[in-house]
């Protein structure tokens, strides 16, 4: 009798895991701390005569960052402001706007379509695959070609600035 409420209380007793007995791929990193004491990685370094301690890295929270993000922030919101109110045809950059919004909407659905048949997502890696290596070899490997790829860019970035 003895032994079977010794066998029972053994049973009922959950178990804590052990901290080395983690099955996780990330490493395991201290609470950050939110003071405003420096902040110090001491490091061991080996040298003749043992070991030494050395700060690898030390900061100090100012209230400096704080206003020169402020102020960035502030500069982007009057330069778009000013970009805004300088555009003549707001409409139309609204419809370019909602136009490019839907044609991701439906290029998502059309790839999520794609990739829910069996064989196609292989077939279209190797399509893919095929043309990658096709442009490598026309316009990568050789010097001549990479300069041909060059200047089809400059013209391209011309056309589209409109200065050609």
């Amino acid at each position: 009798m003895a032994m079977t409420v010794a066998a029972s209380m053994a049973v009922m007793v959950p178990r804590v895991p052990s901290v080395s007995a983690r099955c996780s791929a990330v490493p395991y990193l201290p609470p950050r701390s939110f003071g405003r004491s420096s902040f110090t990685v001491p490091v061991k370094l080996l040298s003749g005569n043992g070991l030494h301690k050395v700060e690898l890295m030390k900061t100090r929270a100012s209230s400096s960052d704080e206003t020169s993000t402020a102020i960035g922030t502030n500069e982007l919101f009057t330069d778009l402001k000013e970009k805004w109110d300088g555009l003549e045809n707001k409409t139309t950059v609204i419809i370019y706007g909602g136009g490019a919004i839907v044609a991701v909407w439906l290029s998502s659905i059309v790839v999520g379509a794609i990739n829910s048949v069996p064989l196609l997502p292989k077939v279209m890696e190797l399509v893919g695959l095929g043309y990658t290596g096709w442009f490598v070899y026309r316009y990568l490997l050789f010097k001549s070609s990479r300069k041909e790829l060059a200047e089809d860019i400059d013209s391209l970035k011309k056309k589209i600035a409109g200065t050609e």
